[in-house]
């Protein structure tokens, strides 16, 4: 009996170790990887082309809930589908799952934003769609709405239609924009468990975001995390007062073990406060963040903005930092917890963040580590905390310059209200630069940050390893110049042994971008089904400049014949490597806002689309794949006679079947010896060869 247990107790084990929340010493840095309306910035294939950058800073990447919402402009909170139907505003199933994998394959885990508090209906206010998932429809009924929602509307409507509520009040906040779920329901719990546990399982995300946990009690969280136990949870319980939220997370507890982290809003209205205020004492004192607490830090992720408290328009100012985002950025870093940045601030200040992680990587904290205040000064207008890592301490003065940096300290990176130092105890070389892209050569610096006098700093510029005996020794405090593309080792060289060995990758382009034009296609919208009356782009760039003109845009007249299908064109410039061209197509006039498409946003390739149904807003497919190797057929059809060379469909073979092209006879096509060939030869040819005959 005895090895029965013992058996049973280490089958045990593994899951008994997931079901805790949060990773105890987690060091790693999660990136909020949207903000509100950010269609464009998020898209699954633009996160996905920045896999390699991200994962040298963070561990998680944050995404918008990604299932189907019955639209195409939806940051995700008005969920409809949770099994079925993965095509969202940030692109398709398949590009979703490609991005987790290549985040997973390079050291990223994706966190999945849960939204469980509310749902939306498919065509009233209380039918849910039914989906099928491995064999069984799971499908929520109206006698899973709270009986309370929204104020007792929801009831009011339900009697009056002959349907049934449950029974059940909300456990929690209600919210009166969707249909609130009676968690205590069984069906509820039901769907929820075996719609987490696919996210897990299928998608391949490693954790959730749990979205307006106010809504329902958090015995709920809790026992949906120790159901499908994911490594990673945190709710948003939107809350500043810190007694509230460290009971929410106790809330989560199922026997006894904590399921669930929590966003550390204490920490963000401290820090809020100070940078808005110009008052950095604001950080000094008890009550500032669950992070400051030992038994709690471990559960805190802290940030300092998101889409809710970002600014959004003059109509939605929301509650953003006004001012010195630099500086709110660099005590979040400094500090225990798991800090969150948010994508807005990355892609504005990615420089200086870039070395606040370097700051807290090299010095090793992680999120239960040890802080403390070093110095606070109301009359100077300064705060100074201090965070020790599992290799050094990192100090962060806030505020006035007035407070001088210890000796034991090493300032390695610094701004408008900011200084962080890492202790020297560090041991490391410091680069004055990140690894990044940059247009101009430059000088980088590179630092000794010892408690050994007169360290050196070993360096090279070809990705080999620096020793005593390879590479460039220089004097702590030197330049070296970047002129190329390559990847620098830098290490302090002491008493003959090197440490503390940097890592940067640096790509020069020395060159102007080659810019190259694209076309977009719109397969003819004036035939039946839609029969718009003319075909008008509106058209904005990823600089927010318009390209067509003012609202409607530009009436487009010019057409092309692809493969027997009339297309509506328009030529575009790519000026950069980050540069794209956003669409609205519409039929203009004075029905132009009830008659056009959702947005269509990345562009940056010549592309094909085709206008579908219409709810609210005319859906668009990307018809791309069908008709884009037709192209290069039309166009080489120079004289307008229905004939193309020879030489060209070559090249278009070539491409289709990867350098075969010689095994296909074309000149028996050329009846008339020529060297031209008729179109619809060559497009009958293209038909057999995408099908791979």
């Amino acid at each position: 009996m005895k090895r029965v247990y013992h058996i049973v107790l280490l089958l045990m084990l593994p899951a008994m170790m997931l079901g805790q929340g949060w990773p105890s010493g987690y060091s790693g840095v999660m990136l909020q990887g949207f903000y509100w309306d950010s269609y464009t910035d998020t898209r699954w294939t633009n996160l996905e082309s920045q896999a390699d950058e991200l994962a040298e800073f963070f561990k998680l990447v944050w995404v918008p809930q990604s299932g189907y919402c019955s639209g195409y402009n939806s940051m995700g909170y008005d969920p409809l589908y949770w099994f079925t139907n993965y095509t969202s505003s940030f692109g398709t199933k398949a590009q979703l799952q490609s991005m987790i994998n290549t985040f997973k394959g390079k050291g990223i885990g994706t966190i999945a934003d849960v939204v469980i508090n509310h749902r939306k209906n498919v065509s009233n206010w209380v039918d849910f769609p039914a989906e099928t998932y491995k064999g069984v429809t799971y499908q929520l009924k109206s006698t899973d709405i709270c009986r309370d929602d929204d104020g007792g509307a929801a009831l009011n409507w339900a009697n009056s239609h002959g349907y049934s509520l449950s029974a059940n009040n909300d456990t929690g906040e209600d919210w009166g924009g969707m249909r609130d779920l009676d968690h205590t329901s069984a069906n509820v719990q039901n769907n929820v468990k075996a719609y987490i546990k696919m996210l897990l399982d299928d998608l391949g995300y490693v954790g959730f975001r749990y979205d307006m946990t106010k809504g329902y009690a958090a015995q709920y969280t809790g026992m949906y995390n120790a159901y499908a136990a994911p490594i990673y949870s945190v709710g948003e319980y939107w809350d500043g007062n810190q007694t509230a939220l460290k009971a929410w997370v106790d809330g989560t507890k199922v026997n006894g073990v904590v399921q669930s982290a929590a966003f550390d809003f204490p920490f963000r209205y401290a820090v809020r406060d100070a940078v808005n205020n110009n008052k950095w004492t604001n950080l000094s004192g008890s009550g500032k963040g669950m992070n400051l607490e030992s038994n709690y830090r471990r559960y805190s992720v802290t940030f300092v903005e998101n889409h809710d408290t970002q600014y959004r328009s003059a109509s939605e100012p929301q509650d953003p930092l006004n001012q010195y985002v630099e500086a709110a950025n660099a005590y979040l870093l400094s500090m225990p917890g798991t800090p969150c940045v948010f994508l807005k601030h990355w892609m504005d200040y990615k420089a200086s963040i870039k070395q606040m992680i370097y700051a807290r990587q090299l010095a090793g904290i992680i999120n239960t580590s040890a802080t403390s205040q070093l110095a606070s000064s109301s009359s100077s207008n300064y705060h100074v905390q201090t965070t020790t890592g599992t290799r050094g301490t990192l100090l962060a003065a806030m505020g006035n310059t007035a407070y001088s940096i210890p000796s034991s300290y090493v300032v390695v990176a610094s701004g408008t209200n900011y200084r962080l130092a890492l202790s020297k105890s560090t041991e490391t070389a410091w680069a004055s630069k990140p690894s990044g892209d940059y247009v101009d050569p430059f000088n980088v610096t590179l630092t000794a940050v010892s408690a050994t006098t007169g360290a050196q700093i070993v360096y090279t510029l070809d990705g080999t390893e620096p020793t005593a005996t390879h590479g460039t020794v220089i004097a702590s405090g030197s330049t070296v110049l970047i002129n190329r593309c390559l990847t620098l080792k830098a290490g302090l060289l002491k008493n003959g042994t090197v440490s503390g060995v940097i890592t940067r990758h640096y790509t020069v382009q020395n060159e102007e971008y080659d810019p190259y034009e694209i076309t977009v296609y719109l397969k003819d919208p004036t035939v039946a089904p839609n029969n718009w009356p003319q075909v008008v782009y509106y058209c904005w760039d990823s600089n927010n400049q318009q390209q067509c003109g003012n609202w409607p845009g530009e009436v487009i007249t010019d057409t092309r014949m692809v493969h027997g299908e009339k297309f509506y064109y328009k030529t575009f410039t790519i000026t950069g490597s980050q540069y794209c061209v956003n669409f609205v197509f519409n039929q203009g006039g004075s029905t132009a806002s009830s008659h056009q498409t959702m947005d269509v946003t990345g562009v940056r390739e010549t592309s094909f689309y085709e206008v579908t149904s219409q709810t609210n807003k005319y859906q668009v497919t990307d018809v791309t794949a069908q008709y884009l190797p037709y192209l290069d057929v039309v166009i080489g059809d120079v004289n307008g006679d229905g004939m193309v060379a020879i030489a060209d469909v070559t090249a278009l073979i070539d491409y289709l079947l990867g350098g075969e092209a010689t095994a296909v006879d074309l000149d028996a096509a050329d009846v008339t010896c020529d060297g031209n060939i008729a179109i619809s030869d060559v497009t009958a040819l293209i038909d057999l060869l995408l099908a791979g005959n």
